[in-house]
């Protein structure tokens, strides 16, 4: 392709009132594209992933991929409706979600690819402290607002030493329906349920806090607010300069790194390891303590029709697609807050990529 992809940011706040950043390298098209072009919208999470793999596809001759960040729950429903090629979750469908998936795709069933993990950080703004440790009974505590100085006796008996100052604590969750935020409570549910007892959902259940819209909208609000404290993907952390928490998960505390998260993701396993439907266990990762790993990783789904597609080709560009970002992608990833997928993680995604 000899012209460069032109990249564009749009915001839906003007018609939806939520910002929506969305990677367009072609004019929109309605799902089942075939015009060696692949449609996908959802996880804002993985945002920046996709910048990065749309620019390797360019690179590489490849299909040109046109991704909308909009949220989790709204891809899956542009999947479902037909509008998009494939759905970016960062979750797996919901039993009545699968269900309208599989009509969708024509009776067949829909697959999860997890293409993208990346680290959850925990973000703070307190100034005078640049070192914290945090456990996932405190942190439930903290985002139920059953703590709110942060001078609390249970936060400074994990950080002895550190002088907390008895700022009041401002958690910020996700206003809108999040991935992120299913992921995030899933660990706090899996991890310390009795401080957590809300099923994990990508609606917001703690009570108390401050709401902001999308993982931007996350990152900018704990930049601004001191004494903030929130879950956001480890890129938009790092991004907004944010300082964060080192995570005791049962091992003592673990800073997030690209080789910690690595560690973790490299423990995965599959809900069904004989099925080319590659849903992680997530439960087992969060209970990982092993140490040196970090294993609070959201790995972002693209979900795809298996088969039955109503254009065939659209099969064929997502197959050459997610080969060439599993060829030539991975390089980088961790510069923008990614984990590059182990060589066995990769090797059980181009059994299901081969598939389509």
């Amino acid at each position: 392709m000899s012209a460069s992809p032109k990249l564009v940011r749009t915001a839906g706040a003007a018609v939806a009132g939520i910002a929506a950043a969305s990677l367009v390298l072609t004019a929109c098209g309605d799902g089942d594209s075939s015009s060696g072009t692949v449609t996908g919208e959802g996880s804002t999470a993985q945002q920046k992933a996709m910048e990065h793999f749309s620019q390797v596809l360019t690179d590489n001759g490849g299909v040109i991929l046109d991704y909308t960040g909009s949220g989790s729950g709204d891809g899956i429903k542009k999947f479902i409706s037909g509008d998009v090629d494939f759905a970016g979750s960062d979750s797996p469908l919901k039993p009545a979600e699968a269900a309208d998936a599989k009509s969708r795709c024509s009776g067949n069933e829909a697959w999860h690819l997890p293409l993208v993990a990346g680290p959850v950080a925990i973000a703070f703004n307190l100034p005078g402290v640049e070192k914290l440790n945090l456990n996932a009974p405190v942190l439930a505590k903290i985002f139920d607002s059953k703590i709110a100085k942060w001078n609390d006796p249970a936060i400074a008996a994990l950080n002895p030493g550190v002088k907390l100052p008895a700022t009041a604590i401002v958690p910020v969750h996700r206003s809108d329906s999040s991935g992120t935020t299913d992921n995030f409570t899933r660990y706090l549910n899996t991890a310390a349920p009795a401080d957590w007892p809300y099923e994990h959902s990508k609606e917001w259940a703690g009570h108390g806090g401050s709401g902001a819209s999308k993982s931007t909208g996350v990152g900018d609000t704990v930049k601004k607010t001191e004494g903030s404290i929130s879950y956001v993907e480890w890129g938009f952390a790092t991004e907004n300069e944010l300082s964060v928490a080192a995570v005791d998960f049962g091992a003592g505390p673990t800073q997030l790194t690209k080789d910690t998260a690595a560690k973790a993701l490299d423990a995965a396993q599959f809900v069904d390891p004989s099925s080319k439907n590659l849903v992680v266990d997530t439960d087992a990762l969060y209970r990982l303590k092993e140490a040196g790993a970090y294993p609070l990783v959201l790995t972002t789904y693209e979900i795809v029709c298996s088969t039955g597609y109503s254009d065939s080709a659209v099969s064929d560009n997502l197959k050459s697609a997610f080969t060439t970002i599993l060829d030539k992608g991975q390089d980088g990833l961790d510069k923008l807050g990614y984990v590059p997928l182990p060589e066995a993680f990769q090797a059980k995604l181009r059994g299901t990529i081969n598939a389509l």
